[in-house]
């Protein structure tokens, strides 16, 4: 089968203050408040500390999208191509590429209060994101 490269340069790509190795784009929000939102995570870096709060719905577009648990080790390697389906989780994490950056189409489902927790390296909440964030980035896109 034909490998193909992922040309992510016509994207306009964002970036969150305080959050290294992140970019972002919200691509959509519909009429549910359902976000759809590319992600893209620098290669052998990992982002900070966080939690999902809300169901998140995941397709790796580019590279391989590794995730690992508060304490640094490996959790799981969804490779090109993975689509996964997260129920919001206590469990904090960090979010990283393999060898080259990661694009991830996240599908992030509305819900009331926040859809992210950011956390420290102690796990205490030190910023949100919720569905308004994201809106405010996509309501600038345009």
């Amino acid at each position: 089968m034909s490998q193909f490269m992922f040309n992510d340069g016509n994207i306009p790509w964002k970036s969150l203050e305080g959050i290294d190795h992140l970019l972002f784009s919200v691509l959509d929000i519909d009429d549910r408040n359902v976000l759809h939102v590319l992600f893209k995570f620098s290669a052998n870096q990992r982002i900070v500390l966080h939690r999902h709060c809300a169901l998140n719905k995941t397709f790796v577009i580019q590279g391989e999208h590794r995730l690992y648990h508060a304490n640094g080790e490996l959790k799981d390697v969804r490779p090109t191509g993975s689509y996964t389906v997260s129920a919001p989780a206590d469990e904090p994490h960090r979010e990283g590429g393999g060898d080259q950056d990661v694009v991830v189409l996240f599908t992030i489902y509305d819900r009331e209060g926040p859809l992210y927790e950011i956390l420290d390296d102690d796990s205490n909440i030190v910023a949100t994101l919720s569905t308004n964030d994201f809106v405010s980035f996509y309501d600038r896109k345009h």
